[in-house]
């Protein structure tokens, strides 16, 4: 039988996977040369998709800063500076992020590369945490601005309509990352074509009284000095620009969302970045002046945002047609559908840096699979699973919800900053040649501005909410630990039965040549992994020592999966498909250096179920006598959360095939603690044509 991939569709589908694929469309193909093409994104599409995080926070961000200001109004000029360089501080420093990390991976990437494991998974774990608020805080705000317009009576409605908008986000972003953005585009342009006028006209109505508004700022900003003092006033300020941190939540999406950008993904990166910067620069500081120039005040049930809206166009209205009162509610529901945006990014940005923390055994494994339609299945899942538990424990509540959003995303920001200063200082000593002083200097100011908010948030909002984000957080980093933990316990074992094999003889003990594969007699065929555990071998030489002259030929089957990971390079699918062959072509040797007539079949995929019962279903149709063998790993002392860290393939793999009626056995791989116990099983299993244990 040739190594190739044979053609799928040998096993019918049932009625739940054609509602699947009809819902979320029908699997990809992972040979189609254009698929990067086809699922990607240009910039002016990532500006959209991972960007709109950030715009929306001109929501929310602009008019917390405001309201901590109070009767100082007259300082939001310089409220609006800091706003504009720290945006663009905080966006220049990840576009260099983004040059020494093209794979992605954003923040937790980075403190893992740069500072160790544990700064890692403390970034990680507080991005997971933050993209499930960014879901949960976009969607609620969205929900407020909506039913903000509509009658009072109709609140009760309003987390049933905030739940089942979750969902169908999560069932879009099922459906792959591309089509969900395009969805979102009218959406995106109407909210900046809304705001630009709001602003436009805010500024144009003040031109001709820019030396008016020079002279009563310099007056008010006197008596403020006179009254509370130079470091009174400073206090003012920095604790109004610390209230604005949600401002710059969304500026490190482009950096965790690398996977999804179009190649060249560098320069498609950073251009999203500038796209991002500018965009949420005018916003957020045109906003500031705004509220400044009409005078705008708080007025309960409103955000300023639409005081501001109201003030400017509210009594438009020309021949008796209220036009301006439409506008407001144009422009108001606009900032509501770009929170929906929003909450798209953290569907978009989320998945990805659960799938990082799963390739490296943070989480389960199974988070890093991908479905057929190529989305991180699992962890769309579990973001909106959780994002809907947020909203039920919130009940909504926006206030709350900013401030756990915020507190983590400056956690993740400050380890980032910090991370990039060790890289450069590490330059600096290895060569004094590199750019390393402007570097240096761009991350450190990053590094105090985030750490600095971040320390405000957490002493001014820690009784509001903050407290919750950091005890949530916290238990995840437990557990993630706890995860790694296991899977490393587990790893040493499996290493140890492995290397017990290594003296196996790869020489024929049989006379003459190894006899050639007869399709018409008994066929043992044998699923294996694609790594280099080996775990193969125990397989093989089990079943000849439970059946002893019962099998002629001996088949191996692989299936390479591929993951997220295998989309950060252009040539992941054949590297995958390479390491597939190698693999089975040690066990093919092996079988015949043990007098044994073998073939192998391999197949690539997302899903390794499916992939391995059509595969088997192939090989049963050209063997007629095949029986096929599977193993499991199998604890001395079972825990329940075993079936949660293994996925049991080989179990669910028998289920699929019992239909095609073939007969599957499972046979255990024991994992002694004790390492006497392990040598004795491994003996037992080896005493098959004279190979001895090699102890």
């Amino acid at each position: 039988m040739p190594n190739s991939q044979p053609p799928g569709g040998y096993l019918p589908e049932s009625f739940w996977s054609r509602l699947r694929h009809k819902i979320l469309g029908p699997p990809r193909n992972v040979y189609d040369p254009s698929l990067g093409h086809h699922i990607s994104l240009v910039p002016l599409l990532a500006w959209i998709g991972l960007g709109a995080d950030g715009m929306s926070s001109s929501a929310y961000g602009p008019d917390e800063a405001f309201r901590a200001l109070g009767a100082h109004t007259y300082l939001a000029p310089f409220l609006v500076l800091a706003t504009s360089l720290t945006i663009f501080i905080i966006s220049l420093s990840y576009s260099k992020i983004i040059e020494h990390f093209p794979q992605g991976g954003g923040g937790y990437l980075v403190a893992t590369k740069l500072l160790g494991n544990t700064a890692g998974v403390v970034s990680g774990c507080a991005l997971l945490v933050d993209y499930i608020l960014t879901i949960t805080v976009s969607i609620s705000a969205g929900g407020d601005a909506v039913f903000s317009l509509l009658p009072l009576e109709w609140q009760r409605f309003k987390i049933a309509v905030e739940f089942v908008t979750i969902l169908v986000l999560m069932i879009t972003n099922l459906r792959g990352v591309k089509e969900s953005v395009k969805m979102l585009i009218p959406i995106f342009l109407l909210f900046l074509v809304t705001h630009a006028i709001v602003i436009g006209g805010s500024v144009f109505l003040h031109l001709g009284d820019v030396g008016g508004v020079v002279a009563e700022t310099r007056q008010r900003y006197g008596e403020g000095l006179s009254s509370l003092g130079a470091w009174g006033l400073f206090l003012v300020f920095i604790r109004a620009y610390s209230m604005g941190g949600g401002t710059y939540t969304g500026i490190e999406g482009v950096s965790n969302g690398m996977g999804v950008l179009r190649e060249p993904k560098v320069e498609t990166g950073k251009k999203t970045m500038v796209y991002m910067a500018v965009s949420l620069a005018v916003t957020a500081g045109g906003l500031l002046l705004s509220y400044m120039l009409l005078r705008i005040h708080p007025v309960e049930g409103q955000t300023l945002n639409a005081t501001l809206a109201t003030a400017l166009f509210g009594s438009f209205a020309p021949g008796g047609v209220p036009i301006g009162h439409w506008f407001v509610w144009l422009t108001m529901f606009a900032a509501a559908l770009l929170l929906l945006v929003a909450a798209q990014t953290g569907f978009i940005d989320g998945p990805p840096v659960m799938a990082n923390l799963a390739s490296d055994l943070w989480l389960p494994r199974r988070f890093a699979t991908l479905s057929d339609r190529l989305t991180i299945q699992r962890g769309v899942i579990l973001m909106g699973i959780a994002a809907l538990a947020t909203l039920a424990y919130t009940r909504g509540d926006v206030r709350m919800l900013v401030v756990m959003y915020s507190i983590n995303v400056f956690v993740t920001f400050s380890l980032s900053q910090l991370g990039m200063c060790r890289f450069w200082v590490q330059k600096m000593k290895a060569s004094r040649r590199s750019p390393w002083m402007r570097n240096l200097f761009l991350h450190g100011i990053g590094f105090v501005l985030c750490a600095a908010i971040l320390l405000m948030m957490v002493v001014e909002k820690f009784m509001e909410g903050g407290w919750v984000t950091i005890a949530v957080t916290a238990a995840l980093i437990l557990l993630c630990k706890g995860i790694k933990k296991h899977y490393q316990n587990v790893a040493k074992l499996v290493q140890e039965i492995g290397e017990t094999f290594e003296g196996i003889p790869m020489v024929s003990n049989a006379k003459g040549p190894v006899p050639k594969v007869d399709p018409t007699k008994p066929t043992a065929v044998i699923l294996v992994g694609g790594g280099h555990s080996r775990m193969g071998i125990h397989t093989l030489l089990t079943i000849f020592r439970l059946f002893p002259h019962t099998f002629h030929n001996v088949v191996f089957l692989s299936v390479g999966v591929i993951n997220s990971e295998f989309f950060k390079g252009e040539h992941g699918i054949h590297e995958m498909e390479n390491k597939v062959r190698e693999s089975l072509q040690f066990y093919v040797d092996l079988a015949h250096g043990l007098g044994i007539p073998a073939e192998s079949a391999h197949r690539v995929g997302t899903d390794v179920v499916s992939e391995a019962a059509d595969l088997c279903v192939h090989v049963s149709r050209e063997y007629s006598g095949a029986v096929f063998f599977g193993s499991e790993l199998v604890f001395q002392e079972p825990r329940w959360y075993h079936r949660l860290l293994h996925n049991e393939t080989a179990y669910a793999i028998q289920r699929r095939l019992r239909f095609g009626g073939l007969s599957v056995v499972i046979l255990p791989v024991l994992l002694f603690d004790k390492p006497a116990k392990r040598e004795e099983e491994v003996s037992e299993v080896m005493v098959y044509r004279g190979v001895k244990h090699p102890h």
